[in-house]
């Protein structure tokens, strides 16, 4: 029952993704030619929203509620804010911070998940790889189109 609990919650931060989607203003900029089509990204995102339920899950299992889970709510708050910043306010600026900063969150849950379940770690993974991924491409598409950000 207590993953399915974790599956509500992450399906909650994916809803950010689903109400700030990429627009007309989004599909008008300039992008590098190594953008992801669009297809690309609900399929990578369903496969990482269930990694991250899961690991959160073992965790969670494992040491109860403490820095470390404290450390996965943060990263999923950021996860999903960034769609809000980025599709809702259009600032692609204050996205890199937020995208940034769930970098790091990934990274710290990674660590300190490491010697409690390593099965979650390495399920976060490939979440940090996305994620550096996309805030390299928020970086570029920010570069690319520095007038395009409300200020």
């Amino acid at each position: 029952m207590s993953l399915v609990i974790f599956c509500f919650f992450v399906a909650l931060a994916a809803l950010s993704g689903a109400f700030f989607k990429p627009d007309e203003w989004y599909d008008r900029l300039r992008k590098p030619k190594w953008n992801p089509p669009k297809w690309v990204f609900p399929v990578v995102w369903t496969i990482l929203y269930a990694f991250i339920a899961v690991a959160g899950w073992l965790v969670w299992g494992q040491v109860g509620f403490g820095v470390v889970m404290f450390v996965w709510v943060v990263q999923l708050i950021l996860n999903a804010s960034w769609s809000w910043f980025f599709f809702g306010l259009r600032r692609m600026d204050l996205a890199f911070v937020v995208v940034s900063a769930m970098a790091v969150a990934v990274v710290l849950f990674i660590i300190m998940a490491w010697p409690i379940s390593t099965i979650a770690a390495l399920l976060f993974v490939p979440y940090l790889a996305w994620v550096c991924t996309a805030a390299l491409l928020n970086w570029t598409v920010w570069s690319m189109n520095p007038d395009a950000t409300k200020t």
